[in-house]
């Protein structure tokens, strides 16, 4: 993902069964139920956030102009900067600049351990799960009670807070603009930006928004050959309609309808028959809707980064989905693997060739930089179609860089800071691409984001810290030591948890503890959770005391996006 990323829903269908996977990578931490004032603290300072996706109309925005750094500025004027030809003059010039890169989010989860490639980087969050101990996590002491209803709200209430200011001025280099990345942020968030003179090196907010529309990702894959799930296009007013429809385009009757925007698990719906369809009518009738035939799928998530000279396509993992021991959600995310046999050779190569040609066709639409795509792979045919498209960091990152390919190059990001660094540079993306596939066969991931599944609202009074964790001689999971990422994790007995909500902090149904990071598989074959990931999780959850509310219990709400 997870910061993070598309919601999933209690009335989700199966994963398994649905032509459209559950995109949701907790990083963000999902909105916490109202309380009435009595209910709410008023020592607590932290705020759970709900990821929004807002609707825009479809107008293709020109891509933001790239403006070059202080540093890259000078070193065209002086002449010591020359065009970067290789990965190790790459590698180089990010261990060396002094740019400050700032990513800002509820969490540092998505792109934790980046710092380890590029100087300048650090991250400005709202939850600190190192409490002040982490040397590039910084997280403003004063935090009223707030309730925020979206990323961008949080991104924002940041940005704009005298503490956080303080703390980039002091990190930025006299001359110099300093950058800020995150995985939500709006129109707003440009304005914030452009006012307190940083450069946000995101593609900007309204050609965001329009390729977020699953009508129009459909469109734009389908104009470079890369198909989605067989489907229709089009606008229904009644379940006659919508039999019309499915039977003309041979689709059988076993559909699934969804809207241009919003998460699967608000916005996907499973239908066969009228009766379910009169259930959500009032979601579909009267706007346009993707009307697809439902598949036996594997979802799989790979991110890419455009640039100048193409696209760089990350490794291909698979997610981890609907388990009741990790969310509450029927089909919500949970994580994600990455193994060996993820993919056979064949598909793998027809699931970057997809991600490539998407690539493409953004560039045509001004994109450039960070994207993720689910790409669905039919387990009936073998075909590969394009699921959605998430033109953001996601929750899947946090494996992303932590891969072989990218301790041989540098993590995928960097490419997408490269491409907003504002110097020239050369790229074999064909080479890039070659080789990450090849060494993607060699490593082995997995991400679980832990929620808290019972219907209650409890104050945490005692929650495990964020660190390492092993499994003793006698076979317990227990803490071992503070570490600032998971990157030092080389064994299936050990993880990395990073703790989202502490004591003082409210906890809730869907709400995310926490993010366990490990070496090697979590789930069997089948898509159980092993034996292993049981023992993670109750081992976790262990760790963690409470105190219930009398007052009320929980409302059902979405978990986190994915993006984050």
């Amino acid at each position: 993902m997870a910061e993070d990323v598309s919601g999933g829903s209690a009335a989700l269908a199966d994963a398994a069964t649905a032509s459209v996977a559950p995109t949701e990578p907790a990083t963000q931490p999902a909105a916490r139920p109202a309380r009435s004032a009595a209910a709410k603290p008023a020592a607590t300072k932290r705020v759970p956030v709900k990821p929004v996706v807002k609707p825009v109309a479809k107008t293709v925005a020109k891509p933001a102009p790239r403006r070059r750094t202080a540093n890259a500025r000078r070193a065209k004027t002086t002449g010591e900067q020359h065009a970067l030809h290789n990965m190790s003059e790459i590698r180089h010039y990010f261990r060396t600049s002094e740019q400050p890169v700032f990513f800002v989010g509820a969490t540092a989860f998505n792109l934790l351990g980046l710092d380890r490639w590029v100087r300048g980087f650090s991250y400005i969050v709202y939850y600190d799960a190192w409490e002040r101990s982490h040397p590039r996590v910084f997280s403003p002491i004063d935090k009223p009670y707030i309730e925020f209803e979206s990323g961008e709200e949080i991104n924002n209430w940041l940005l704009r807070n005298p503490e956080v200011r303080a703390h980039i001025a002091r990190r930025t280099p006299s001359g110099t603009r300093p950058q800020i990345a995150m995985v939500f942020f709006d129109a707003e968030t440009e304005e914030i930006c452009a006012e307190l003179g940083y450069d946000l090196i995101l593609p900007s907010a309204e050609l965001r928004e329009r390729l977020d529309s699953k009508i129009v990702t459909t469109q734009l894959g389908d104009s470079v050959g890369a198909p989605s799930v067989p489907n229709v296009l089009t606008t229904v007013q009644s379940w006659a309609d919508v039999v019309a429809v499915a039977k003309k385009a041979k689709l059988g009757t076993d559909l699934v309808l969804q809207t241009a925007y919003g998460d699967s698990g608000k916005t996907t719906f499973f239908v066969t028959s009228e009766e379910e369809f009169a259930k959500i009518a009032g979601e579909v009738t009267g706007v346009e809707i993707k009307i697809m035939k439902r598949i036996n799928n594997r979802p799989i998530a790979v991110e890419a980064v455009l640039t100048r000279h193409g696209t760089v396509v990350g490794p291909c993992m698979t997610e981890i989905t609907g388990h009741k021991a990790l969310t509450p959600y029927r089909g919500g995310w949970a994580g994600n693997e990455m193994f060996p046999e993820v993919l056979d050779d064949d598909t793998r190569k027809r699931a970057t060739d997809l991600v490539v040609r998407l690539g493409g066709a953004l560039g045509k639409e001004g994109y450039r930089g960070f994207f993720e795509v689910d790409v669905l792979v039919d387990t009936d045919t073998g075909e590969v179609y394009l699921g959605e498209l998430n033109p953001r960091i996601s929750g899947a990152s946090a494996t992303t860089n932590v891969t072989a390919g990218a301790y041989a190059d540098v993590p995928l990001f960097v490419f997408h800071l490269l491409e907003y660094a504002g110097v020239d540079f050369e790229l074999d993306v064909a080479e890039i691409n070659a080789r990450w596939e090849e060494l993607a066969s060699e490593d082995e991931w997995s991400t679980m984001v832990i929620k808290h599944t019972d219907p209650t609202v409890e104050l945490i009074n005692a929650a495990p810290p964020t660190g390492r964790y092993v499994i003793n001689h006698d076979g317990a999971l227990v803490f071992s030591n503070a570490e600032s990422d998971w990157h030092q994790i080389n064994n299936e007995g050990e993880a990395f948890f990073l703790r989202v909500y502490g004591p003082g902090d409210y906890r809730w149904k869907g709400a995310d503890l926490g993010i366990l990071v490990t070496k090697g598989r979590l789930q069997t074959p089948g898509n159980k959770l092993t034996i292993r990931a049981m023992h993670f999780i109750d081992s976790i959850r262990g760790m963690y005391a409470a105190t219930p509310l009398e007052s009320r219990a929980a409302e059902p709400r979405t978990s986190a996006a994915k993006g984050s």
